[in-house]
């Protein structure tokens, strides 16, 4: 516990709360409602944007890991919360729903999950925040942040319960920031501070936990310069009831009204600290059951031999599924059918959004039931919003996209940043294989994925899902952009520039 600051005393701590599943819509709802004291006192003190643009898919492992490097899965090398690992000629899955995780094995799921994430997958060559403020001479914390590699070294316990069901070692070495907390498995308040880590309380992987951690930091004057703080909590309840759901928003609120008042009074937090709240993604209400929401990508498959959870991959395996809820990436092994060939089967089924690829230097995206196509690549003489250029022929309707040749410009509008973010997709590993997303109200489905009929769900492109609100206090320094790849060289910016 002893971590102190590098810097002098009066430098503010930044405290970045990433809130799953925190929407726009619930707050500007709840504050019209004057239900969310909390909320409106930090949007009348500083910041507060509707439309940061969020990495894709739109899934937590993927977005924590582009905020926290400040790269699109591309770069970072963490293609969603499944996904199919050609080398090592496995399904690569960190935890999508207790059917899965069953036939998939707890030991693979687990061992990716706590072990492989951060140890192997996430680029080793790509610092992460952690990493540069190591660097930097600054002190650092993640309390339940998924994605946590640091310099320092820490220790996960892994209870008795889960070491004999998933073969797993009684305790495992990873690298973390200064300090270092992840529920009951990795708990520096054991013996100081009585917080809800329980199996009921999944294991402190909550948001009560995280919030009384930080209280404990901010009462013993622990806080380091900079602490992520991962609140989960909202995700489960919009994904069973919609994204309309506000009871998740209103206790969150009360939440962070209790933890600015530990500073002494809201003032006093937003001298103290710099506050940053962000959303990682947002939900689309899935259609009732009887509207037929779910698309079972396997029975559109035929006869094709498509792999199943838990099974080997062997030569006989043609087709690879790996669902993200409302996108999947498709996996092609047999070498006389090409993308084309798999993307158009997909495309007869109306529920499908749209289907992409690569080809050599160009991605290939079909629109679903139609046969509008647009072909796009990096470089060329289209700059959009975030100076990128493209080259974008054909038909540029299917991504929404508004060509201005004249200006040789183009703009985003349903799906935000949507060429970086689905290169970024498609160049996130090895391998010949699809995204395909769907409609709104719909969402993709394997033989035992979670669904979510009549509730919420995400992982698309579409903006409903990829636009996160973002609350900035305690500073008037602004993001050069507003998407989540570029909070990193904002705090860095933040932490190496602070003044009182």
């Amino acid at each position: 516990m002893r971590i102190k600051s590098a810097n002098e005393e009066n430098t503010k701590k930044v405290i970045l709360f990433v809130a799953d599943s925190l929407m726009a819509q619930a707050i500007d709802q709840g504050i019209r409602k004057q239900e969310l004291p909390a909320f409106k006192f930090l949007i009348d003190h500083g910041q507060y944007y509707k439309d940061l643009v969020s990495s894709f898919p739109t899934m937590s492992v993927t977005i924590d890991s582009s905020l926290l490097t400040g790269k699109y899965p591309d770069v970072h090398r963490v293609p969603g919360l499944t996904w199919y690992s050609a080398d090592n000629k496995k399904i690569i899955n960190y935890g999508t729903g207790p059917l899965e995780v069953l036939g998939h094995g707890i030991h693979p799921v687990l061992t990716d999950a706590l072990i492989h994430l951060n140890g192997s997958h996430l680029n080793r060559n790509l610092p992460t925040i952690y990493e540069d403020l190591a660097r930097l001479d600054l002190k650092s914390g993640s309390i339940n942040g998924l994605i946590y590699r640091g310099a320092s070294d820490h220790k996960l316990s892994i209870p008795g319960w889960i070491q004999g069901a998933a073969s797993l070692p009684k305790e495992i070495q990873v690298k973390g920031p200064d300090f270092f907390s992840l529920g009951s498995l990795s708990n520096p308040f054991e013996g100081i501070k009585n917080l809800p880590d329980s199996v009921i309380n999944r294991m402190g992987i909550n948001n009560n936990f995280a919030i009384e951690a930080v209280k404990y930091l901010i009462k013993n004057k622990t806080l380091p310069d900079f602490l992520f703080v991962y609140l989960p909590d909202m995700d489960r309840k919009l994904h069973k009831q919609g994204p309309t759901e506000l009871n998740g928003v209103r206790k969150l609120d009360q939440q962070l009204q209790s933890l600015m008042e530990t500073f002494g009074s809201p003032e006093k937090a937003l001298q103290d600290a710099i506050i940053i709240i962000v959303g990682d993604s947002g939900m689309t209400q899935i259609l009732p059951a009887e509207q037929n929401p779910v698309i079972d990508l396997p029975s559109l498959f035929g006869d094709a031999q498509v792999l199943r959870p838990g099974e080997p991959v062997t030569k006989e395996t043609e087709i690879i599924l790996a669902v993200n809820e409302t996108m999947a990436y498709v996996y092609s092994l047999k070498a006389d059918r090409s993308l084309r060939d798999v993307a158009n089967v997909l495309k007869n089924d109306p529920r499908i959004d749209f289907i992409a690829w690569k080809e050599k230097d160009w991605i290939y995206v079909i629109q679903g039931s139609t046969v509008k196509q647009l072909k796009f690549k990096a470089k060329g003489n289209l700059t959009d919003a975030y100076g990128q250029s493209w080259t974008v022929e054909q038909n540029s309707e299917v991504l929404d996209i508004k060509v201005n040749a004249a200006a040789h410009s183009l703009n985003y509008d349903e799906y935000p940043d949507v060429l970086k973010r689905l290169s970024g997709a498609l160049h996130s590993h090895q391998g010949e294989f699809l995204v395909v997303t769907a409609k709104p109200g719909y969402e993709l489905a394997d033989r035992s994925s979670p669904t979510h009929k009549g509730g919420g769900g995400h992982g698309s492109i579409r903006k409903m899902e990829s636009l996160v609100p973002l609350i900035i206090v305690g500073t008037d320094q602004k993001p050069d952009y507003l998407r989540i790849i570029d909070l990193k060289a904002y705090l860095l910016n933040l932490l190496t520039k602070r003044t009182e």
